[in-house]
Parts: C-alpha cells; sequence; structure tokens
C-alpha cells in the first residue's frame, strides 16, 4: 500500500514540483492543497507525511498543524517556510510539528526527513550569515512571540508604529 503525503503550501509552482519529484523518484502518493483549510474539508485519513506551509495566502500554518494531526494523523507533519525564526520553530515544534525546514530546501532534504536519515552535510550549502532584513526579520518575530503574537503591543516594543510592523510582516521574508 502506498503512502500518502499531502503538501500544504499556496504556491503552485513548488507544490506542482514537489508532487512531480515524489511520484517520479518515490512510491508516496500525493495530493496538494493550497491551504490548511482546504485539505482539513476532505475526509478525514491517515496520512504519512504533512508538508506545510507556514505561511499561506490567508493563512497561518502554525494554526492549523493540531487540526491537520488530529484530523490526518500523520507520522510526520514538516513546516517549511521563508519565514523561520527561531519562536517559530519552538511554537511548532511545541504544537506537534515533527521538522521544521527553511526554503528553499532541497527534494533529497525532504525525502531524508521521511525516511528519518540524517541530513549528509558535505553536500549542504555551506552556511551564510544573516543579512541584515533576516537580522530585522528574526528581532520582529522574537518581539511578536514575546507579545503573544499582539501587533500593537509589538509595535510599541519596537518603537514603531503599528500600520509600519504590519507592512513589515506582510512583506515576503529576506532572503
Amino acid at each position: 500500500m502506498k503512502k500518502t503525503v499531502l503538501i500544504i503550501d499556496d504556491d503552485v509552482r513548488l507544490s506542482e514540483v514537489l508532487s512531480r519529484r515524489f511520484k517520479a523518484k518515490t512510491d508516496y502518493l500525493v495530493h496538494c492543497y493550497s491551504s490548511a483549510s482546504e485539505a482539513l474539508a476532505h475526509e478525514p485519513q491517515s496520512v504519512f507525511a504533512v508538508f506545510l506551509d507556514m505561511m499561506l495566502e490567508d493563512e497561518i500554518g502554525l494554526d492549523f498543524i493540531t487540526q491537520l494531526k488530529t484530523h490526518f494523523s500523520p507520522e510526520h507533519l514538516i513546516i517549511m517556510t521563508g519565514y523561520a525564526s527561531i519562536p517559530t520553530t519552538v511554537q511548532a515544534i511545541k504544537k506537534g510539528a515533527t521538522d521544521y525546514l527553511s526554503k528553499p530546501v532541497t527534494f533529497q532534504a525532504l525525502l531524508q526527513r521521511l525516511e528519518g536519515a540524517q541530513p549528509n552535510h558535505e553536500q549542504t550549502e555551506p552556511h551564510l550569515p544573516m543579512t541584515p532584513a533576516q537580522a530585522e526579520w528574526e528581532h520582529i518575530q522574537r518581539a511578536l512571540h514575546d507579545n503573544n503574537n499582539n501587533i500593537s503591543a509589538t509595535a510599541k516594543a519596537l518603537g514603531m508604529h503599528r500600520r509600519t510592523l504590519q507592512r513589515k510582516l506582510q512583506k515576503l521574508s529576506p532572503s
């Protein structure tokens, strides 16, 4: 019996590429959804793995971890995000995610996580220092976490206007 993998990501191209690779190189059965709500609208079933984007178009993936785990009982629930930060990593793991990966992530890295293999560090790219934009994003994420995701309190703690903070949060993650 084939194991089922769910990909929940609003980046249609990424979902299609991952789906094609899983189908071509593995025996996994793949279903793609552009939102967690869309995935949860389907009948409950047991799946092997869920790859969940943290920042979906109208949803925050972290808010759906518990529901997805209850609905699908996955062995692996892996958050994939371009918005990686220490507070969101901790939050995801506390809510029940089994892993947390920063985008871009290679198909090989995803397979290694599913198969329980340790990543081969010789084949990974060298770690580059954070850019100023990434450092700012990390600082904002920590402040948000410390203020229980309250935008007004976080903006006050950071010494910026609430709307400025909202604009920064709506921008794509620094790369």
